[in-house]
C-alpha cells in the first residue's frame, strides 16, 4: 500500500503536509521557525496527537537553532493545542536530552537526533498497534465505522485506528469500511476519505448523524477511533463525536475500541474529569470555507474534543496489549511494558 508521510526533516527545516489544503491541493509548508511551527498545530496545518508530538519534537530543535531560552519556547509550544498529551510528553522528552547534555555546542545535535528518534519510534510503535488491533476487525462482509482521521496524517506513519484497518487489510481481512464526515473542520470526509483511497481500501463516508441508524440496521459491527488524551483509568479524550459514537455503540452491543500509544495515557489524570477540553473559534461552525452557513451574529460552541467513560470502551489498543477493564491496571501495565 502506498504510505503517506506528512512530516519530514531535512535537516536544517521542517516540511509539513498542509492538511487544510487537502483532498484538493497537496501543499508542502517549509517551516525555519519554532513560532511557525506552534502556529501549524494551532491552526490544524498538522493535528492528530502523534503527529503533533513529533511536529513539538522537531519544533523544539529549530528553538535550539536560536540560542534562546529551551524552556520558554517549550511552553510555547505545548500550549498550542490543550488536549493533546503527546505535545507536551514530547516537548518534556526534548527538554530532559538538552538538559542532561553539559556541553551547549553539542545540545543541537543531540536534540535532532532526539527528534528523529521519537519520529521512527511512532512509526514502529503505530504497526504494533495495527497487529495487535487487527484481530478485532470484524469478519469479511461486516462493516467497522471509524471517527475523525487517524492514519498516516495523524501520526508520523501508519496510522493508529485507521492503521488497525489497514492491518486487517494487509492480513486479508475485507470487511467493510464506514467513516464519519467529523463536523466541523470534516477531517473524516477530507482527510479519512482521502487516505483510504490512496491505500486502495474501499470505504464509504457517511453523515455523522448516520451512524445510530446504521448501527441499528446491522451495517456495523464495531467502532474503532483514536485518542489525544486517555486518563489512568481509561476515559478518553478525541474528537468531538466520540462520546456520542461510544453510546449508540453501547445501546446497539457493539464492541467500540480505542487505538492509541501508551505516550497518549496520562498516568497523572484520574479519570476524565481532570482533561482540559479544547474551545475553538465559533467561525468554525458557522461558516466553512469562508462561506457562512448560519445567519450572522449566530451564536456558536466549539468544543473539539469530547471525553468517553471507560464503561463504554471495550478495549484500547495499544503498541504493547490490547487493554481491556479494569483499565486502571491494564493500562498501567501497558505503560510500563512500552
Amino acid at each position: 500500500m502506498k504510505e503517506i508521510r506528512p512530516i519530514n526533516w531535512t535537516g536544517s527545516r521542517l516540511e509539513l503536509l498542509d492538511q487544510t489544503r487537502l483532498p484538493h491541493e497537496q501543499v508542502t509548508v517549509n517551516i525555519s521557525d519554532y513560532r511557525v511551527a506552534a502556529a501549524a498545530i494551532t491552526d490544524m496545518r498538522v493535528r492528530g496527537a502523534p503527529a503533533i508530538g513529533v511536529t513539538a519534537a522537531y519544533a523544539m530543535v529549530l528553538a535550539a537553532a536560536e540560542f534562546g531560552s529551551l524552556r520558554q519556547a517549550g511552553s510555547q509550544i505545548a500550549a498550542a493545542r490543550p488536549t493533546a498529551v503527546n505535545l507536551g510528553w514530547a516537548v518534556r522528552r526534548m527538554l530532559r536530552v538538552a538538559e542532561a547534555e553539559p556541553d551547549p555546542g553539542s545540545i543541537l545535535p543531540k536534540l535532532e537526533a532526539e527528534a528523529r528518534r521519537i519520529q521512527a519510534e511512532d512509526e514502529e510503535i503505530n504497526r504494533r498497534i495495527g497487529e495487535h488491533g487487527r484481530v478485532l476487525m470484524p469478519q469479511d462482509g461486516e462493516g467497522v465505522l471509524t471517527h475523525c482521521n487517524t492514519g498516516a496524517l495523524a501520526t508520523s506513519a501508519f496510522g493508529t485506528a485507521l492503521g488497525v484497518i489497514r492491518a486487517g487489510w494487509e492480513k486479508g481481512g475485507r470487511f467493510r469500511v464506514y467513516n464519519t464526515e467529523t463536523r466541523p473542520w470534516l477531517q473524516g470526509a477530507r482527510l479519512t476519505s482521502w487516505e483510504f483511497q490512496q491505500l486502495g481500501i474501499p470505504a464509504t463516508l457517511i453523515a455523522d448523524s448516520a451512524a445510530g441508524m446504521m448501527m441499528l440496521n446491522g451495517d456495523i459491527s464495531c467502532v474503532i477511533t483514536g485518542a489525544d488524551r486517555i486518563a489512568a483509568n481509561g476515559d478518553t479524550a478525541n474528537k468531538i463525536g466520540t462520546y456520542a459514537l461510544s453510546v449508540l455503540a453501547h445501546e446497539n452491543g457493539i464492541p467500540f475500541y480505542i487505538a492509541a500509544p501508551t505516550s497518549t495515557v496520562d498516568l497523572s489524570v484520574t479519570d476524565g474529569s481532570g482533561i482540559k477540553i479544547e474551545e475553538r473559534p465559533q467561525h468554525e461552525v458557522t461558516a466553512y470555507g469562508g462561506m457562512p452557513v448560519a445567519p450572522s451574529g449566530t451564536v456558536a460552541y466549539n468544543p473539539a474534543f469530547d471525553v468517553t467513560p471507560n464503561r463504554y470502551i471495550t478495549a484500547i489498543v495499544t503498541e504493547a496489549a490490547v487493554c481491556r477493564p479494569p483499565f486502571d491496571d491494564s493500562l498501567r501495565r501497558a505503560v510500563d511494558a512500552a
